[in-house]
């Protein structure tokens, strides 16, 4: 009797485990869509996916002709490619030695004034069409706050308060964090590292293309 009712237990307990499995969420242990293209996923850092957009974030150094090239092809490029299933935001990220940090101050401080994007193509074209390298000086500043629309003293308010370059620090740490060595580098939904040989505008379309389609398919 004793045999019986011990084999009946575990028969019961045999059925409460597998109704447990039964009921665990889809999820676990679960294939992750591959992702087409070149990149480096970084394990340590966690995914910021929203379904049906994509966010970009361009690690540049306002004194790179190479981000100043991929700012002037690749982002409009990505733009009409992708429309409003693409979020891109730069983060300011110096590997030019010898330059003082004021373009990349300003640029904070327009993003917080909702003219970041305009801000930083004044930027571009002002160190590397105008040839304007040396010094931003407080002159110079104005004219071209004045040209992205925003008011100059509340502007420089702005810069002189420490935000933009507290703003500007946190993204060069994070840069570190990720181990960008070279700009222009990306990083897609927080996770899926460009940069290097890899950063074509071919390859950062195929990329993101394949993570559209997977939530297409979901």
């Amino acid at each position: 009797m004793m045999v019986q009712n011990r084999s009946m237990r575990k028969a019961a307990l045999g059925i409460v485990i597998l109704a447990a499995v039964g009921s665990a969420p889809l999820s676990v242990g679960a294939a992750v869509p591959e992702i087409k293209g070149k990149y480096e996923l970084l394990k340590d850092e966690p995914s910021t996916h929203q379904r049906g957009k994509v966010k970009l974030i361009e690690f540049a150094d306002f004194y790179c002709p190479h981000c100043h090239h991929f700012e002037e092809t690749a982002i409009p490029m990505l733009r009409r490619e992708f429309g409003d299933k693409i979020e891109i935001t730069m983060v300011g990220f110096p590997v030019i030695h010898g330059k003082l940090p004021t373009a990349f101050d300003m640029y904070e401080q327009a993003k917080i004034m909702g003219r970041g994007d305009e801000m930083k193509a004044v930027l571009f074209r002002t160190i590397h069409k105008d040839k304007m390298t040396g010094v931003l000086d407080r002159s110079i500043r104005e004219l071209l706050i004045r040209e992205v629309g925003l008011d100059v003293a509340a502007f420089e308010a702005g810069l002189a308060s420490g935000k933009p370059a507290q703003a500007f620090e946190e993204g060069r740490r994070w840069g570190e964090r990720i181990q960008v060595s070279s700009t222009p580098s990306i990083l897609i939904d927080g996770n899926i590292k460009v940069d290097g040989v890899n950063m074509t505008p071919e390859n950062v379309v195929t990329i993101i293309r394949s993570i559209l389609e997977n939530d297409a398919k979901r």
